[in-house]
C-alpha cells in the first residue's frame, strides 16, 4: 500500500458511513411516504451546487456517458433503492445490497479485467452474512417486487461503480465535475417521475428543511464527491466492500440515537461484516499504484475515454515509458541482445 493509500480509504468510507445516517434523518425529519421527492432532493440541488463549483460541462461523448452514469448511480438507485426499503420487511434491502461486492467483482473481471481471487469472493459472503445478522429480522412471505427492486438497486449501483472506474475522467476534468454532472443528470430524471407519482412538492416546515440540507450537502454532495473520487483512485472492488459501512452505521445510530437495542448476534455480525471489509481492502496491497493514486491526475485515456490501468504490467528499464505526449523517456538504444 502507498504511504497515503490508507487516508485515501479512509476518506472514501466517509461516503458509505453519511447514507448510513440517511434512515434516522428520513424517519425523524422528513414528511413521511415521499421518496421521490425525497430521491430529488437530494440529488439535483447537489448536482447543481457542484456544477457551479466546478464551472466545467462535459463535451463530446462525456454528454452520452455523464447521462449513463446519472442514470445507474443517482437516477434509478434512489427510486428503486426507496421502493424496495418501502416493500420489504426489516432490513432485508440492506442484506440484497450487501451482495454489491460479489456483482462488482464479477462485472469488474468482464470490463475492467479484474480476475476475482477466491478471497474476494469469501470476503463479500462474509459482509453480506455479516449484514444480514445485523440488520434481518424475522418476517412473512416476502414480497417479489420489493426483492427485485433491491436487487435491481444493487445491479445499477455496482453497474455504475465499474463505468466509471472504466471510463475514468476526461483530461483535466477533476472528480467534483465528473460528481455534478451525474448528480444533476440523476436528478434530473427523477423530477419527472416524482411529479407524476407523487404530485406536487410537501410543505416543509423547518426540521424537513433542516434535514434536505444535510441530505443534499453532506449526504449527497461531499459524499458522493468522495466515493467517485475514491472510485478514481482504487479498485472497484476495494470501494465498494466499503458499502456494508453503511448498514453497520445505520445500525449505530438507531442504537446511540434512536434507543434501538443491539443484540448479541447483531453485534457479532457487525464485528464479521467490519471484518470483511478491512479485508476487502488489504486485498489488492500488493498491486502498483495506479498513476492517479501517486500523482492524483486521472491516468491516460485511450481514444475511447476508458483509463487505461495495468497495474501489473511490468516494464523493463530498456524498454522505456512513453509520456502521455508519446515522447520516449529512458534509453533510447534497446538492450543489446547477448550471442549465443
Amino acid at each position: 500500500m502507498t504511504p497515503h493509500r490508507p487516508t485515501l480509504i479512509a476518506l472514501t468510507a466517509l461516503a458509505p458511513v453519511s447514507w448510513g445516517t440517511t434512515y434516522a434523518v428520513t424517519t425523524e425529519f422528513l414528511p413521511a411516504d415521499r421518496p421521490l421527492f425525497t430521491g430529488l432532493a437530494r440529488a439535483l440541488p447537489a448536482g447543481l451546487l457542484l456544477l457551479a463549483l466546478a464551472r466545467v460541462l462535459p463535451r463530446g461523448a462525456w454528454w452520452g456517458k455523464a447521462a449513463v452514469l446519472g442514470a445507474l448511480n443517482i437516477g434509478a438507485f434512489f427510486p428503486l433503492l426507496f421502493l424496495s426499503a418501502y416493500r420489504l420487511p426489516g432490513g432485508m434491502a440492506a442484506v440484497v445490497g450487501s451482495v454489491g461486492p460479489l456483482f462488482v467483482a464479477g462485472l469488474a473481471a468482464v470490463l475492467l479485467g479484474e480476475r476475482p481471487t477466491t478471497r474476494t469472493l469469501l470476503t463479500g459472503i462474509a459482509a453480506a452474512l455479516g449484514v444480514s445478522l445485523v440488520v434481518l429480522r424475522a418476517a412473512g412471505a416476502l414480497d417479489s417486487v420489493g426483492v427485485l427492486a433491491a436487487l435491481a438497486a444493487t445491479a445499477s449501483m455496482s453497474t455504475g461503480t465499474v463505468l466509471t472506474k472504466r471510463w475514468g475522467r476526461p483530461e483535466g476534468v477533476g472528480p467534483l465535475a465528473l460528481t455534478g454532472w451525474q448528480l444533476t443528470a440523476g436528478g434530473l430524471l427523477i423530477a419527472p417521475v416524482a411529479l407524476l407519482v407523487e404530485g406536487a412538492p410537501p410543505a416543509l416546515d423547518g426540521r424537513a428543511v433542516g434535514g434536505y440540507l444535510y441530505l443534499a450537502l453532506a449526504n449527497t454532495a461531499v459524499a458522493y464527491w468522495l466515493w467517485f473520487r475514491g472510485i478514481g483512485r482504487l479498485s472497484a472492488t476495494q470501494v465498494t466492500f466499503l458499502g456494508p459501512l453503511s448498514p453497520l452505521t445505520a445500525a449505530v445510530v438507531g442504537w446511540a440515537a434512536l434507543g434501538q437495542a443491539l443484540t448479541p448476534v447483531q453485534l457479532a455480525g457487525m464485528a464479521l461484516a467490519f471484518g470483511a471489509t478491512v479485508l476487502g481492502q488489504l486485498e489488492l496491497r500488493t498491486a502498483a499504484p495506479s498513476a492517479e493514486a501517486v500523482t492524483g491526475a486521472p491516468g491516460p485515456a485511450s481514444s475511447r475515454g476508458r483509463a487505461l490501468d495495468t497495474p501489473n504490467r511490468r516494464v523493463e528499464p530498456w524498454q522505456g515509458v512513453r509520456s502521455p505526449a508519446h515522447e520516449r523517456v529512458g534509453p533510447r538504444n534497446p538492450r543489446p541482445r547477448q550471442r549465443s
